[in-house]
């Protein structure tokens, strides 16, 4: 399978104590947390390319611009799914959809960029 526009992924998790915005710091509210619905959105993302790049390559994300639409208390399962709408080189555009079992609760779109799994990792340890 190869890379196309209309590649679609999924991902899911339940909402648990060390998910929420008070756990994270990024609020003081026992709710889903922004920065676990990035991860979420993220993963969709991943998710709807696994399998379509060749071997040794992966995607890095590089870009979100999110909006967190409702909260979504503890014990709730929350999921999101992914499109792949743009290839530009190796740069792979999504949006992306967040629901919990009564609203949609983020969306997004994110930038993600192919690269070679081993000459990224070599950067990184180069620093």
């Amino acid at each position: 399978m190869s890379l196309e526009i209309g590649l679609r992924g999924r991902a899911t998790m339940r909402v648990t104590h060390d998910k929420t915005a008070e756990a994270w710091g990024s609020g003081d509210v026992p709710v889903f947390g922004t920065p676990s619905l990035v991860a979420l959105l993220e993963t969709a993302a991943v998710n709807a390319v696994a399998g379509c790049l060749a071997p040794g390559e992966t995607t890095l994300g590089t870009w979100l611009d999110v909006s967190h639409l409702a909260a979504t208390p503890v014990g709730v399962e929350v999921s999101a799914e992914a499109e792949l709408m743009a290839i530009e080189g190796r740069k792979l555009t999504f949006t992306v959809v967040a629901h919990d079992p009564r609203n949609k609760i983020g969306e997004c779109r994110h930038d993600r960029m192919v690269v070679s799994r081993e000459r990224f990792l070599a950067k990184v340890q180069g620093k």
